[in-house]
């Protein structure tokens, strides 16, 4: 990101504060009608992208926006202020039938061109990348043979679905209007959160609560990224907040540079699992399946505390195989500290309940960021003032922008997989892959989201492998019962993992530079923390009961199966339990481990007597080993 020169920057500044503020009052007081709030909101923040992103880091500018960059912006916003300007207009046409105009057809055109550009700017290449080879498949996919032929469609029906059928998608669909109100609200929440120092009551928390154990500082980073992953959004902003402090504290107490990053970037990317703000992913779940947020949450609840408690359990035997001390005295924080900002939770229990009560998702973040502004003025070390507000208020604006375009992008992508029925086409072939096994077809949806997630963002990754991957799911999954929840909470679950896992890791790659260190190594270690993504993401499926569902044995049996599981795969990853592990016993833990955590072919009533008497006799073995080590 550019820095501007004073002029420039306070008023990107002023101009981004002032929408983040319309979007709360919108939140609070009601949204305009949905073509107006959609082409409001790309209008006001597509135009700054380009000029706080340089077209080339290594040749642009990066002290001011050049004369490209002010036409880039001004095209930017040329067809979003026509489709505001006109949006009864817009509403009351009849798609694919009233005339597509010439004028119409140019303005669609510089759309698409300035929204490839910005998110090739500000978001990823790969997401421009995907959406422009979607378009060209509209133009020749008549050309294309077997399962890729689709019928001719003319110039003016790509761009007119592309770019003004808000019906079915494109970009002032369904996916722009849920990231234009309830998700831009609840990033106002979090950015009120940060604002009013519930990042340093969540840091010195963890720390207080961590520290003083055996791999405290890496304790600490677990559970203040968590904490603060919850009001971030995003998993590498999460990574350098945090990193920044916890990187080089593990690194310094004897973790390795590549394992310190992977630890931090696996519970980085866990934030967008936390409940109550799961990240906007989550958010557009609720809109697609017209399922509560409230109810999402609650469903999730168990699943993120068992991601964490595997990393935290992974982190701990890793501390105790390589010897790592608990962090210094002097830099564990009282507890009277971590109460001088206790208030600061109140806001968080007020938006928890208003969820549960079944409020809506911005009319609850809205009473909740005005909570935060009110209770961080009860202290003088976290009032906020007019400074605070309005940094709070543009750094709302900063993750608004980048999150607009890429879900108008997602919304291109959507309507052309709908128009060319490859949503259909797809999911018959990996169907067809499959044979009918509900258990092959997951693993090929696994693999088809982390892939997607090498140059995708959370939030598309998961709406293009939805629309493709959950009616196979749910076809195959009908003799189990698997409804629209389980699904969806499947294919959200490896979309949020694929920013830690390798080749192409955001979280893990922003980490590693943080510790100085190979990005692929650290991935890689990322991927052994956060283990506990994919065993929950199948358990969504097989075992219900870890979303609260059934009645409390089918609950406590399918949370008892993951944590003796995910207990035994890290010790075994780790060599470690309660003594250092031999390769044979780490073979035992590991493979009975990970037939306890994907053996869904057996009954609860086998996998977990199982795992837990093994995990039970090697505890003992090694008690004893050591009593006799000591009594020697």
């Amino acid at each position: 990101m550019r820095e501007l020169p004073g002029w420039l920057r306070g008023s990107v500044t002023v101009w981004l504060a002032f929408w983040a503020a319309v979007h709360l009052y919108f939140g609070g007081f009601g949204f305009p009608e949905p073509i107006e709030m959609r082409s409001l909101h790309l209008l006001v923040f597509t135009p700054p992208l380009f000029l706080l992103y340089p077209a080339f880091p290594t040749r642009s500018p990066m002290n001011r926006p050049s004369m490209f960059d002010w036409a880039w912006a001004a095209a930017s916003a040329a067809p979003h202020l026509w489709v505001f300007v006109n949006a009864g207009a817009v509403s009351d046409r009849m798609e694919y039938v009233d005339p597509f105009t010439p004028v119409m057809m140019a303005l669609a055109i510089t759309c698409m061109v300035t929204m490839l550009e910005s998110i090739r700017r500000a978001v990823e290449p790969g997401l421009a990348w995907m959406v422009a080879i979607c378009l060209l498949y509209m133009f020749v996919g008549h050309h294309l043979p077997g399962v890729l032929n689709t019928r001719v469609f003319t110039t003016a029906e790509i761009m007119e679905s592309a770019w003004l059928v808000p019906t079915a998608g494109g970009v002032y669909g369904p996916l722009t209007g849920i990231v234009a109100t309830t998700i831009a609200v609840f990033i106002l929440f979090g950015a009120f959160m940060q604002g009013s120092g519930t990042g340093r009551l969540f840091s010195n928390l963890g720390a207080a609560v961590a520290g003083r154990y055996t791999g405290g500082p890496a304790k600490v980073a677990v559970i203040s990224s968590g904490l603060f992953g919850t009001m971030s959004g995003s998993s590498v902003s999460n990574v350098i907040t945090t990193g920044a402090m916890t990187i080089p504290l593990m690194v310094r107490i004897g973790y390795k540079p590549a394992v310190a990053a992977g630890i931090e970037s696996a519970a980085s990317v866990g934030g967008a699992l936390m409940p109550p703000v799961m990240g906007a992913a989550a958010f557009v779940m609720a809109e697609i399946t017209n399922i509560p947020y409230g109810d999402i949450i609650v469903a999730a609840a168990i699943g993120a505390v068992l991601y964490y408690f595997a990393i935290v359990a992974a982190v701990h035997f890793e501390a105790k195989r390589a010897g790592i001390k608990p962090m210094a005295a002097a830099d564990i924080p009282a507890w009277r500290e971590v109460l001088a900002d206790i208030h600061l939770v109140l806001p968080i229990g007020l938006l928890v309940h208003l969820m549960m009560e079944r409020w809506s998702g911005n009319f609850a973040a809205f009473c909740s960021t005005l909570a935060m502004i009110a209770v961080s003025l009860l202290r003088a070390r976290t009032r906020m003032g007019w400074r605070a507000i309005l940094e709070s208020l543009t750094n709302a604006g900063l993750t608004m922008a980048p999150l607009a375009v890429s879900i108008a992008a997602s919304g291109v992508v959507v309507s052309v997989l709908t128009a060319t029925g490859m949503v259909v086409a797809f999911g018959g072939i990996i169907k067809e892959f499959a044979g009918g096994n509900l258990g092959l077809l997951l693993m090929m949806l696994c693999v088809t989201v982390l892939v997607l997630g090498l140059g995708i963002p959370t939030t598309p990754s998961y709406i293009i492998a939805a629309a493709i991957g959950v009616p196979q799911v749910l076809e195959l999954g009908r003799p189990l019962g698997v409804d629209m929840m389980q699904a969806h909470l499947f294919i959200f679950y490896f979309a949020v993992i694929a920013d830690a896992t390798p080749p192409v890791a955001a979280a893990a790659f922003a980490a590693a530079a943080i510790a100085k260190a190979s990005p692929t190594i650290a991935s890689l270690h990322a991927s052994r923390f956060g283990i506990a993504g994919f065993t929950v993401g199948f358990a969504f499926i097989y075992d219900p009961g870890i979303m609260l569902r059934g009645g409390p044995m089918e609950i406590f049996m399918a949370t008892a199966i993951q944590v003796v599981a995910l207990t035994m795969i890290t010790s075994a990853y780790a060599g470690y339990l309660l003594r250092p592990m031999g390769v044979p016993l780490r073979l035992l833990l590991g493979g009975i481990g990970l037939f306890a955590a994907f053996g869904h072919i057996a009954p609860d009533t086998v996998r977990l007597p199982l795992a837990a008497g093994v995990l039970a006799a090697v505890a003992l073995l090694q008690y004893a080993s050591g009593r006799r080590a000591a009594a020697a």
